[in-house]
């Protein structure tokens, strides 16, 4: 399944759209760490983490995880596990996955910078529950949990998010 991102916000798949957050960065084709910008191209669907405290295992055809409070994934270039799902304490900085608020209790982990990890050109690129007013993220594309829900439920082993600066011609 193809899954389609453009700006301002907007991502679709087979005949539905919705609305979602990207980076505070727009869409980029060079994206480096630390710019708040959502890579451009099209990235496999890694693997789905969720909040067991808080959600039911998620329904779909993707491999799933369920995150635990020490969870963090690795958002310094200058360590060997940059771009990677670590366990705290981690002496490196890191995304902290076991988040106060809610716009970690589901994450798809997209495959972007990680085969091979090149060290600066971005790390932690999820799709993740936005925040109620959409605000912008640091480069990952947010959506209303029940809209990724949705999503999940018709994602299968081989899909793919394509991300692009123009919508597509239709």
């Amino acid at each position: 399944m193809e899954i389609m991102v453009w700006p301002p916000g907007t991502l679709a798949w087979k005949t539905k759209r919705v609305p979602c957050a990207i980076g505070r960065g727009g869409i980029t084709a060079a994206k480096k760490e630390g710019d708040g910008a959502t890579p451009s191209g099209s990235f496999p669907l890694r693997r789905v983490h969720y909040r067991p405290d808080r959600l039911a295992v998620p329904a779909t055809g993707l491999a799933v995880r369920a995150l635990s409070p020490e969870d963090g994934w690795c958002d310094d270039p200058a360590d060997d596990a940059y771009n990677r799902l670590v366990t705290r304490p981690f002496n490196a900085s890191l995304e902290i996955l076991w988040r106060q608020d809610q716009v970690y209790d589901l994450i798809i982990e997209l495959g972007h910078n990680d085969n091979p990890v090149k060290l600066g050109l971005g790390s932690a690129i999820f799709v993740h529950v936005a925040t109620p007013d959409f605000s912008p993220t640091e480069g990952c594309i947010a959506l209303a949990l029940e809209d990724l829900l949705d999503l999940l439920g018709n994602c299968g082993e081989g899909a793919r998010l394509s991300v692009s600066q123009a919508p597509p011609l239709d």
